[in-house]
């Protein structure tokens, strides 16, 4: 996946799909949070043992970490809520590792494979694109090795009996101190998943080390659509984050545009011309909760209304619009649910919404004059339980074979 980020967003086909940034205070405020959270919020110093070991998702719109909320309301104090403070505010009485996984990440290794150069000059000569695969490895593979060891001796510390994580792709020491303990890992869907998605789409379903043993999925559709690791099996625990759709409270003048870092600037653009295209319409470009408004410019004649931070949710435009378009996010799909008439924007990425497409639940524009033209064409998704169905969270608790 860093490769991948990397080599996407050098080539300039896609942007940063999280930027974060931080001044120079920034940074010292967050060392300072480490070394106090060493003793405050260190899981180590955390008295008896826990059933279960919780990783949320570090985005929480309004206080809330949606992905495992019920979750963690069902497990109660037998579980361990691991929430880091690097890239977000922790759950309240959530303990981390922060200072841990910065030191790891610090201290690279200082010796070349020659694998790196030979893998870094083929990639080069396939892509034209020079990705630093040689200084990704001497940071991370180090980085892995010690994080894996510490989680091996906080897992058995606390008797952990299962762990529940969000984008483990990105928490594979925790899946790999699990599986050397022979701890069962269970990752819970955190976004839209695609046969082009490198955290879960694995061809013919080879053995891949360190992958969850579970993927609890929101809705049917995400069991079928990639092919997953040899071994990961689904559940559809559904998604009791998402409201029910309300038709009659449509707006039928009403498009939003659904924004993400890797594609924002052009489809901005693309939501522009199409604005000024058909003027009757009101539309709305809501921002990714992770990208800067700051990051965005309107011509001065534009007719679009730019919308981003907390005074809105972007539930509550997906509620009220009678169309959407975006590239590949997962409000995408969301919207869809909530009963939003769907156009998919033909711009890097918009291969992820091709099976959506082919379903007959959303529409591909391949420039905003065509979406001018057939705006009416877009279609309402026929089931939208298949993609977040209703809560079933308690029932595969029970009984995860089901």
């Amino acid at each position: 996946m860093r490769v991948f980020h990397e080599l996407t967003r050098r080539s300039g086909i896609h942007g940063e799909p999280h930027p974060v940034r931080r001044t120079r205070s920034d940074k010292a405020r967050l060392v300072g949070k480490h070394v106090a959270g060493v003793v405050g919020k260190n899981p180590f110093l955390a008295a008896g043992g826990y059933d279960a070991l919780v990783v949320p998702h570090p985005r929480k719109p309004g206080g809330i970490e949606i992905y495992t909320d019920r979750l963690r309301a069902e497990l109660g104090p037998s579980a361990l809520v691991l929430d880091s403070g690097i890239n977000g505010t922790p759950l309240a009485g959530s303990r981390n590792l922060d200072f841990f996984t910065s030191a790891a990440g610090a201290v690279r290794s200082r010796s070349v494979d020659t694998r790196t150069t030979t893998i870094a000059n083929a990639l080069e000569a396939l892509t034209g694109v020079k990705v630093p695969i040689g200084a990704l490895v001497a940071r991370e593979v180090p980085k892995h090795l010690r994080l894996r060891t510490i989680y091996r001796a906080l897992l058995r510390r606390h008797r952990i009996r299962t762990v529940y994580s969000v984008v483990s792709y990105f928490h594979q020491h925790i899946t790999g101190a699990a599986r050397d303990l022979g701890i069962p890992v269970i990752e819970l869907q955190h976004g839209a998943i695609s046969p082009y998605h490198l955290g879960y789409s694995y061809p013919g379903r080879p053995a891949v080390p360190d992958q969850p043993d579970a993927l609890w999925c929101f809705g049917s559709y995400w069991t079928m659509v990639a092919e997953l690791p040899a071994g990961m099996t689904t559940a559809v625990i559904g998604a009791p984050f998402l409201p029910a759709a309300e038709p009659a409270t449509k707006d039928p003048g009403q498009v939003l545009f659904l924004s993400q870092g890797t594609v924002g600037r052009p489809l901005l653009d693309f939501a522009v011309t199409f604005a000024a295209s058909r003027p009757e319409l009101d539309v709305v470009f809501r921002l990714h909760p992770s990208e800067h408004l700051t990051d965005y410019q309107l011509p001065p004649d534009s007719r679009v209304r730019v919308s981003a931070g907390p005074s809105e949710s972007t539930i509550a435009l997906q509620r009220a619009a009678a169309y959407q378009v975006g590239v590949s996010t997962t409000a995408l799909f969301e919207g869809m649910a909530l009963g939003c008439k769907t156009a998919v924007a033909k711009l890097p990425g918009h291969e992820y919404l091709q099976p959506v497409v082919d379903r007959g639940d959303a529409f591909l524009a391949a420039d905003a004059g065509t979406l001018a033209a057939r705006l009416d064409e877009a279609p309402l998704c026929a089931d939208g339980s298949v993609y977040y169905a209703p809560d079933q969270l308690s029932a595969v608790l029970k009984d995860p074979s089901r």
